[in-house]
């Protein structure tokens, strides 16, 4: 494999990571050769780990928890996107061999809900749960779809609160603790808490839907997550999880690398398929 392009995806823990799988799929279809690899990062280890990387001829790294704002301050450039979020998960090298940086989160969220699924974030009235480093990334691209609000909530309410003062200039953005969804209904709700990862949904009021109101979250499994299913219980119109963003952003890492945009329905089928049987 001396010949081909060295990609690979750094994060902790990473065993689970579909990464190769979806980039592998893409240089099928391309008829690129490449090679891609998961590695388990140690938390102190990022900085020296992706020197290494990229002086040994690396040509590109996909970057995942809890390694996205370390990526942003070692990065020698930064696309507008990536400083707005202040955080990067697409590291790759110029020709002058500075190390570039990019976020394709919400790009790949975007193109998810948007083109993949239907949904309209344009005119809607939008609830994000959580604002850890996921939000960063994807409340500029969706501000940009011109959404009626945007409402940040979290469990420490000053998280919230400093990010809607952050992103404010975008538009009407409003951050705070859970009691503001209280006697509210939202037609976009977003989980981006980290509840879903240990097997919880959060804790919101049986109203917040209405009949019109889709629900999507961040994380993706083999089965439907916990807010997936608090959803469908209370009757959302559409219900998705985030398997389909995690290929979009793929796709637009890939884009950056290769400068060809793979098709990603089908990889998103296969994995849904694969998630399914296994």
């Amino acid at each position: 494999m001396a010949d081909m392009d060295k990609y690979a995806v750094f994060g902790n823990p990473i065993k689970q990571s579909k990464s190769p799988a979806i980039h592998t799929a893409f240089a099928g279809q391309c008829d690129h050769r490449l090679q891609y690899r998961a590695v388990r990062v140690e938390e102190d280890d990022f900085e020296r780990a992706t020197r290494a990387f990229f002086s040994e001829g690396g040509r590109g790294l996909n970057v995942t928890v809890p390694f996205k704002q370390e990526a942003f301050a070692l990065a020698d450039r930064l696309s507008d996107r990536a400083r707005r979020a202040g955080a990067v998960n697409t590291l790759s090298v110029a020709e002058d061999g500075a190390i570039e940086g990019d976020n394709t989160d919400g790009v790949g969220i975007v193109r998810d809900m948007v083109a993949n699924l239907g949904w309209m974030v344009q005119g809607m009235r939008v609830l994000i749960i959580g604002a850890g480093g996921a939000v960063r990334g994807v409340l500029a691209p969706l501000m940009r779809e011109r959404p009626k609000s945007l409402l940040v909530v979290n469990r420490t309410a000053a998280r919230a609160t400093q990010l809607a003062e952050e992103f404010s200039d975008l538009g009407a953005i409003e951050g705070g603790g859970y009691d503001l969804i209280d006697e509210r209904q939202f037609d976009l709700v977003i989980n981006a808490s980290s509840a879903g990862l240990s097997g919880e949904a959060p804790d919101l009021p049986a109203g917040l839907l209405t009949e019109h109101s889709c629900c999507y979250d961040m994380v993706y499994g083999n089965e439907p997550t916990p807010f997936m299913r608090w959803a469908a219980h209370h009757a959302a119109w559409a219900v998705a999880d985030g398997l389909g963003m995690l290929v979009e952003q793929a796709a637009e890492s890939f884009y950056i690398w290769r400068r060809v945009r793979p098709e990603t329905q089908s990889v998103i089928s296969e994995l849904r398929l694969a998630m399914e049987a296994a």
